[in-house]
Formats: C-alpha cells, sequence, structure tokens
C-alpha cells in the first residue's frame, strides 16, 4: 500500500482563469483543489470514476476554505501541494498550498472536507480499501460517533 505525505501537481494558469488585470480570479483555486485532490488519490491508487462506478461511493464537499497570500498571474506555473488532513469513516478532509514554481511563494492555503455518499445522497461508510489507504495516509480522527 503506498504512503505519500503529500502529493504536487503542477497546472498553467490560462487566460480564461484571470481577470483584465491578468490577475487569477479566486474561484479558480478551488479547481486546483481539485486537480491536486485527484492526483493524490491517484498516486494512492484511487480512482474517483472507479470509487463512484464499482461502489457508488462519492465525496461530496460539504466545506471549503481558502486563504490567499500573493496573487498568481497569466502564464505562470503553480505547484498544488496536497495532503490528506484527516480520515474518519465518514469524513475526509485535504489540506492544500498552491505556490508559484519559478521562485516557490505561498499563494494560497486551503482546506476541503468531504462526506462520503451514495448516489442517493446519504452518508455512508467509506469502504475498506479505501478507508485503509485514506488512514495510512493521513491523520487518524477518533471516531466515536461514527462520522
Amino acid at each position: 500500500m503506498p504512503t505519500i505525505e503529500h502529493h504536487d501537481t503542477t497546472v498553467r494558469v490560462r487566460y480564461a482563469e484571470t481577470d483584465q488585470m491578468g490577475v487569477v480570479y479566486h474561484a479558480n483555486y478551488l479547481i486546483w483543489f481539485e486537480v491536486g485532490r485527484v492526483e493524490l488519490m491517484r498516486a494512492l491508487g484511487i480512482e474517483y470514476k472507479c470509487m463512484e462506478a464499482d461502489d457508488d461511493c462519492h465525496i461530496v464537499v460539504a466545506d471549503v476554505r481558502c486563504r490567499y497570500h500573493h496573487s498568481a498571474r497569466y502564464d505562470e506555473v503553480l505547484r498544488v501541494r496536497t495532503r490528506i488532513a484527516e480520515s474518519r469513516n465518514r469524513i475526509v478532509k485535504f489540506a492544500y498550498q498552491v505556490f508559484r514554481d519559478t521562485d516557490g511563494q505561498l499563494l494560497a492555503t486551503g482546506e476541503t472536507t468531504h462526506i462520503i455518499c451514495g448516489s442517493n445522497g446519504k452518508p455512508k461508510l467509506l469502504p475498506q480499501k479505501y478507508r485503509a489507504i485514506l488512514m495510512t495516509n493521513g491523520v487518524v480522527a477518533s471516531d466515536r460517533s461514527g462520522a
């Protein structure tokens, strides 16, 4: 089973992601968080598409936080660092840092909290095959409530 402290992926700021002054629109950081999250999961051997199709397991965003430190601009290459901040039976939290690749400047930090749900929208337990991987690679929270 792979163990990863964090996973880095890069994105290049596209023109469509910026305002008239060439500065990245704030909501695009959330898209990059998703890119980082999907690539971390892929690096751990988990594919969202298979989770949904094979196990009726959806990772639904319940909370998002983003703190902006510096602006990103058109055509810059950014490094999105993603890690599993916490893992429970029904909840997974991811933490993110976005850096400018050329100089390592921290541009944004964030966190997303996800509830594991079936296609019916109701919370469910994360299947053991995924739980083992996520809990090995993240902070395991005490889980008395079953969350």
